[in-house]
C-alpha cells in the first residue's frame, strides 16, 4: 500500500508541474513498432465516443480531438486534470473534449457508452472497461514492459520492474481480458535502443517518471547517475532501451 500512496503523491506533483508532457527532452529512439495514438485513431470513427484512461495533461487526446465526436480524458491525479484543463484552454478549447478527475477502478459512466477506450501507461479495471464499452467496441492499451530501461535499473539496483520476468504483465492482461469476455485479443511488443542527448535530458526523465523509485532520495543516487552516464555514453548520447507492449481487444 505504501508504494501506491507514494506513486499517487508522485503523479500529483508531476501533474501540477507539467502534466505528462516529455516533449522538452532531447531523446532519439530506433524505429519503434507503432505510435499508440495513431493506432487509436486508426480504430476510431468520427461518430465515436472515446474514453482515455490515465490521460495525464491531456496532450494526447487534444492532438486527436478532431477524430471523434466526443473525447473524455480521466485521471486519478487532480494535478493532472488541472494541467489538462489548462492545456484545453490554451488550445482555444475543443467543445467535444472533457477532462474529469476519476478513478479508473470505478468509472462514472453508463454501460455500453463508449466505442473506443484507450489507456497508455496507466492502470485500468478490465471489468469496468468492458462495462462501459459498447458491443463491438475496442480497447487499446500500451504499457511499459518489465525490461524497459534495464541498464538503468541494474545500475541503481532498484527499478519499478526489476526482477520481474518480461512478459508477466502482458500475459496477465491478456488472461484478464479473455476472462472478462473480450475477444480478438492481439498483443505486440517492441524493444529498441534509445539515446538521451545530454545528462540533463536523462535526469529530467528520472525525476518525472517512476523508473527508479524515490530517485534522488537515496544518498548515492547522484553519484551513481554520474557513473551511469560515463559508462553508457557513446557518440549518439546516453544509451538505454525503450520496451513497450500493446494489446487490442474487442467486446
Amino acid at each position: 500500500m505504501k508504494n501506491k500512496i507514494d506513486y499517487a503523491e508522485f503523479y500529483e506533483r508531476v501533474g501540477r508541474k507539467n502534466g505528462w508532457n516529455f516533449s522538452s527532452m532531447n531523446v532519439v529512439s530506433e524505429k519503434i513498432g507503432w505510435n499508440f495514438y495513431e493506432e487509436v485513431v486508426r480504430h476510431t470513427r468520427s461518430s465515436d465516443l472515446l474514453l482515455d484512461i490515465g490521460t495525464g495533461g491531456g496532450e494526447a487526446i487534444l492532438s486527436i480531438a478532431e477524430e471523434a465526436l466526443l473525447l473524455v480524458g480521466i485521471d486519478l491525479a487532480q494535478g493532472m486534470i488541472e494541467t489538462a484543463q489548462h492545456n484545453l484552454q490554451a488550445t482555444g478549447g475543443h467543445s467535444n473534449v472533457r477532462f474529469l478527475h476519476m478513478d479508473a477502478e470505478k468509472l462514472h459512466f453508463p454501460d455500453h457508452f463508449f466505442n473506443v477506450v484507450s489507456s497508455r501507461h496507466s492502470g485500468f479495471s478490465v471489468s469496468e472497461v468492458f462495462r462501459v464499452l459498447a458491443e463491438g467496441g475496442i480497447f487499446l492499451t500500451q504499457q511499459v514492459s518489465e525490461h524497459d530501461k534495464f541498464n538503468i535499473s541494474e545500475a541503481f539496483g532498484r527499478g519499478q520492474s526489476l526482477g520481474i520476468q518480461p512478459g508477466t504483465l502482458m500475459e496477465r492482461y491478456k488472461h484478464e481480458l479473455q476472462k472478462a469476455g473480450f475477444h480478438d485479443i492481439q498483443a505486440r511488443e517492441y524493444n529498441v535502443v534509445e539515446h538521451y542527448a545530454t545528462p540533463e535530458d536523462l535526469m529530467f526523465l528520472l525525476t518525472h517518471a517512476p523508473i527508479i523509485p524515490d530517485f534522488g532520495k537515496v544518498d548515492t543516487d547522484f553519484e551513481q547517475f554520474q557513473q551511469f552516464v560515463i559508462e553508457n555514453h557513446d557518440e549518439k548520447g546516453i544509451r538505454t532501451n525503450s520496451a513497450r507492449f500493446m494489446i487490442t481487444a474487442r467486446k
